[in-house]
């Protein structure tokens, strides 16, 4: 599969931004890249936090937000984060997410191509 969906400049930008150099790391950027579905990271070791943070900065054109699940406003900011294009992290997220999210992490879009989060 990495040498089907692989671009090595791109895999060059992604080393450059942090992400290891070994095939299952190179397999996983591609697996967040190539999905139709967002990605959720487990990252014990926090690398794919650090390399989506790096690359983020060169690459995100709304730039990027990062927010604490256990962020008072975290609905709020998620909305301002996709209404301007914005890369956005969740970290810290428990076992259990807010029902409020399930949209968004479900892409439901509707005819007119609008996200509804929570009431809005």
């Amino acid at each position: 599969m990495k040498t089907l969906l692989e671009e090595p400049v791109t895999t060059k930008i992604w080393n450059a931004a942090s992400l290891p150099n070994d095939n299952l790391s190179i397999e996983n950027g591609i697996i967040i890249f190539k999905s139709r579905r967002w990605p959720l990271m487990i990252d014990p070791q926090t690398q794919a936090n650090k390399f989506i943070k790096n690359l983020g900065k060169d690459e995100a054109e709304g730039g990027l937000d990062v927010f604490k699940m256990s962020d008072g406003n975290l609905l709020r900011n998620l909305e301002l984060g996709i209404n301007f294009g914005k890369w956005v992290i969740i970290e810290n997220i428990g076992q259990e997410l807010d029902p409020a999210l399930e949209p968004i992490l479900l892409k439901q879009v509707d005819k007119s191509g609008n996200l509804r989060i929570g009431e809005k």
